[in-house]
This record gives structure tokens, sequence and C-alpha cells, in this order.
């Protein structure tokens, strides 16, 4: 398995550069708040779900933009990844520890966001 960046951070003891285009960290913040990284996350947080069911959860997100950021996800160490030798194969999608911590503050920040909009009606 790969480490992802709060790995590695951790490891050397020293602060990312985050301002800097060339920073790991920066990478994975791109990632997370991509057009899609934000609800990918969003919608594992209640959840582990199957490729199609997460396609079916974000509405508007093509089969190609949901493989692409399910793999940087994956990369990062936000979301794991688990596939069943069927035929054809199942493959399960949840958030990793470091992803569901990430995924708290998302939550709240959509709350927040929803209970400042006017009513539908």
């Amino acid at each position: 398995m790969e480490v992802g960046a709060q790995d590695k951070q951790a490891e050397t003891g020293r602060r990312y550069e985050v301002f800097h285009t060339d920073c790991p960290a920066r990478d994975m913040v791109d990632h997370v708040t991509s057009r899609w990284g934000i609800w990918v996350l969003i919608s594992l947080r209640t959840s582990d779900l199957r490729f199609y069911e997460l396609r079916e959860s974000i509405q508007g997100i093509s089969e190609k933009m949901l493989a692409q950021t399910l793999r940087a996800l994956v990369q990062d160490g936000l979301v794991w990844r688990k596939v069943e030798p069927t035929t054809p194969p199942q493959v399960t999608y949840g958030l990793t520890e470091f992803g569901r911590d990430l995924g708290e503050p998302l939550e709240d920040l959509f709350g927040r966001i929803t209970r400042r909009l006017p009513p539908r009606g």
C-alpha cells in the first residue's frame, strides 16, 4: 500500500509548505476540493458503497470522472478500495480513518450552508 502524504509528513516531523506548487499536501487539497472529490467524501460518510451505488448517489458525475476521483482519493489514503473476485468484480469503497477525519468538517460545512439557505418551496 502506498503511503499517503499525511504519513510522509508525520514521519519526517516537519510541516509541508502548502503554498508551494510542488507540495504533496497541496495536491491532496486539490483532490479533496475538486469538483467531485467533496461529493465522494460526503457520499461515503454514512456507509461503504459499491461503484454503481456511489455513481447513483452523486447526480451528474460520469463513470470516467468518478473513477478518476476515486483513484486520486485512494492514492491519497482518504478512501479504501476492496475488489471481490466475482464475475463481474464487485468493487466497494469506503473512507479510511483519515478520510472520515476530513469528512467531518465537510459535513459541518454543508450543514451550515443548508441551514442558511431560504426554505425551498
